[in-house]
């Protein structure tokens, strides 16, 4: 009898994450559909306060890690629209728990699926740190950048509050060095009383430096559209080198949190 041995393809590191991510999805899930039961069937007002907070709580948690999926790596995707919809979900917890003030700033950039999704996990561990911060009698406040200066993509994240000693020196820090090397960059980070500030600095892809060029092109002919005459135009060899105006930054609420749109 000849036995014909099928060779199934070896599962690659996108494939388990997408599983984990299916079923930290539908934990989450389970987790708030059983605990709004509980809140129904309690007889107990303040029970039931204290429940739906449960679930609240985990409806922002769900939101964040949605945000975090990873795209379609087969195409370049949107990092300016990714990121602001990771900043509207870490708003809405941040601003339910300790009244942090977030703020973005960010061009208009396109990177490789795996990339975007790697600075989002980035930004996302580096707005955590907020949470365990002591701003003392000052204004929580959070700044999120994400520009491209050349051919290097530069993502700043720094807030005016004092990290604990052993959050300046956790385990997460060494988790995003990791990933910043993985996409050939470095992270620099600066602790001090008046404020911690970490930036993240990679080299874009032919593929997103393409993109970049054309993204300014269009932006020239617009320009020319809208300005009169008799001002100026940007050249294209300026923003391709980086020069670029001051950060206009963007203040998140919840409104536009409730305004996120729901990804899969």
């Amino acid at each position: 009898m000849t036995r014909h041995m099928v060779q199934l393809p070896k599962p690659d590191g996108s494939l388990l994450l997408r599983e984990l991510n299916h079923r930290i999805r539908n934990e989450l899930n389970s987790a708030i559909y059983q605990v709004s039961a509980k809140a129904v069937q309690s007889d107990s007002v303040a029970v039931k306060a204290a429940l739906l907070d449960v679930v609240d709580l985990l409806h922002q948690c769900a939101d964040v890690h949605r945000t975090l999926h990873m795209p379609d790596q087969r195409c370049l995707t949107d990092a300016t629209r990714h990121l602001q919809q990771l900043c509207f979900a870490v708003t809405k917890y941040l601003t339910d728990r300790q009244a942090i003030r977030v703020l973005y700033s960010v061009d208009d950039l396109r990177l490789e699926g795996e990339r975007c999704w790697k600075l989002g996990l980035i930004v996302s561990e580096l707005t955590n740190v907020a949470r365990h911060t002591q701003f003392d009698d000052r204004d929580p406040e959070l700044r999120v950048e994400l520009m491209l200066a050349g051919n290097v993509v530069k993502c700043r994240v720094f807030d005016n509050g004092s990290p604990p000693e052993l959050i300046r020196r956790g385990r997460w820090l060494a988790i995003v060095g990791e990933l910043a090397s993985s996409l050939g960059g470095r992270l620099h980070t600066s602790c001090a009383a008046e404020g911690s500030s970490f930036l993240l600095t990679f080299p874009s892809t032919e593929a997103e430096q393409r993109a970049s060029r054309s993204s300014c092109v269009v932006k020239l002919k617009r320009r020319k559209v809208r300005l009169p005459r008799r001002l100026p135009a940007f050249r294209t060899e300026d923003l391709a080198a980086g020069k670029r105006h001051k950060p206009s930054y963007r203040s998140v609420t919840t409104s536009d949190v409730r305004r996120l749109p729901t990804s899969n």
